[in-house]
């Protein structure tokens, strides 16, 4: 009998671990494979909700905890984490040593993740690598470089495949297999309406807008600039009996003046705003099922991924604001909005009451693949070729072309 795969997945925050758990699921149920989770970041700041006992309640046991410091929210604060981050999971890895090492996005803990494995010769992989967000944030920047240092892609769709075949990754190291959560979408695992009615005490005749907004990294000092016109706009509409249900932000740079703006937002004790720091994915996937019905009147909206990458699944009707999600692959059920209060307020109307946008939201085409991410993601772990001389030794499949004195 064959040694198991010993496969290390590493979490640092509430929405990453929401995206791997059908990974997470997939291995543990391979019969060739062995998961060992390393939980690290805002999963241990209770700030940030201290997510990790969602994922304990969820079954699913945790191999070690990697503290990564974040003292502060300035320009320096994200750099000194990163040295953090790969300061402490540098001695997890040394006495794992895993066949191989998954690690998820464009995230700073994530950067941290895979700067130590690779530089351990530890066979890394990558998910959702490829993808583009041209919105002033530091994601595709690092998303690339994390792209650069894997041995492994596993992209969500086939543009991000062939972005990272332009990068000169060899073919058979990309693997086009959807994006994760939707795994969890198409199974139905998330909370029922009658569940999410009494836990957050909603009425189901007012219309419900579902808000998170991140910092926009490379901008981080304008971050309570940027999100005052949406609060403006989501006070506007909850004192017109619209329900607004607002969750932080995460720990990036930035994000600490926009908790204090929610925060404030909250002590105005509007009966319609309620405020938390996480949701989880089971209830916040379960928020985004309600628009599947004709009967609730439900809007996603913020700048955050999910907007663009879950709630084609669910028809959903969604204001996507600012720049930070410029550039993604969307459905046709999200609506750009400047920061502008008025902006926000027509856009956030329309999805509520626009009957015709409603239908034409709930047909969206998904553009995010058929929800097997987590199987395909396994199979592939279980059978690639780890041997050294192969998945370590990176090749680059694109040649300078010499024209007329200029290297194409």
């Amino acid at each position: 009998m064959s040694k198991k795969r010993v496969i290390a997945i590493f979490s640092g925050n509430r929405a990453e671990y929401g995206l791997q758990f059908p990974i997470l699921q997939a291995v543990k149920n391979h019969p060739d494979l062995e998961y060992k989770l390393i939980v690290s970041g805002a999963h241990l700041d209770k700030n940030f909700g201290s997510t990790i006992s969602e994922i304990k309640n969820d079954g699913f046991e945790i191999y070690a905890e990697v503290e990564i410091e974040m003292a502060g929210d300035t320009r320096t604060s994200t750099s000194l984490a990163i040295a953090s981050g790969i300061n402490n999971l540098t001695p997890v890895l040394d006495k794992l040593n895993p066949d191989v090492f998954l690690v998820y996005a464009d995230r700073f803990e994530g950067l941290a993740a895979v700067i130590t494995s690779t530089q351990m010769n530890i066979p890394t992989a990558h998910v959702e690598g490829g993808d583009i967000t041209e919105g002033g944030a530091l994601d595709d920047s690092v998303r690339h470089a994390m792209s650069k240092l894997a041995h492994l892609h596993y992209t969500t769709n086939e543009q991000a495949t062939n972005r990272i075949l332009a990068m000169g990754e060899d073919p058979w190291r990309v693997h086009t297999v959807g994006f994760p959560a939707i795994d969890l979408i198409k199974e139905g695992s998330f909370e029922n309406p009658e569940n999410i009615v009494n836990k957050l005490k909603l009425d189901p005749n007012k219309p419900l807008v579902l808000f998170t907004q991140h910092s926009v990294t490379t901008e981080f000092e304008d971050g309570e600039l940027q999100l005052i016109p949406s609060i403006n706009a989501l006070i506007k509409l909850a004192n017109e009996g619209v329900q607004v249900i607002l969750t932080y932000p995460n720990n990036d740079a930035g994000g600490q003046s926009i908790t204090k703006v929610l925060n404030r937002t909250s002590e105005l004790k509007n009966e319609n705003i309620q405020l938390h720091t996480s949701l989880g994915r089971y209830l916040y996937h379960g928020i985004l099922g309600l628009a599947k019905t004709s009967t609730w009147r439900v809007a996603c909206v913020g700048n955050s991924s999910s907007g663009i990458k879950e709630t084609p699944v669910f028809g959903c009707p969604t204001v996507n604001i600012g720049t930070r999600q410029q550039g993604r692959l969307r459905g046709s059920n999200v609506i750009d909005a400047n920061y502008d209060e008025e902006d926000i307020y027509q856009a956030i109307k329309k999805c509520l009451y626009d009957e015709d946008f409603r239908l034409a939201c709930r047909n969206t085409i998904n553009p995010y693949g058929g929800g097997n991410a987590g199987d395909l993601i396994a199979s592939s772990l279980a059978n690639v070729d780890l041997n050294p001389k192969n998945i370590l030794r990176k090749g680059m499949n694109l040649l300078g072309e010499n024209k007329n004195g200029w290297f194409r």
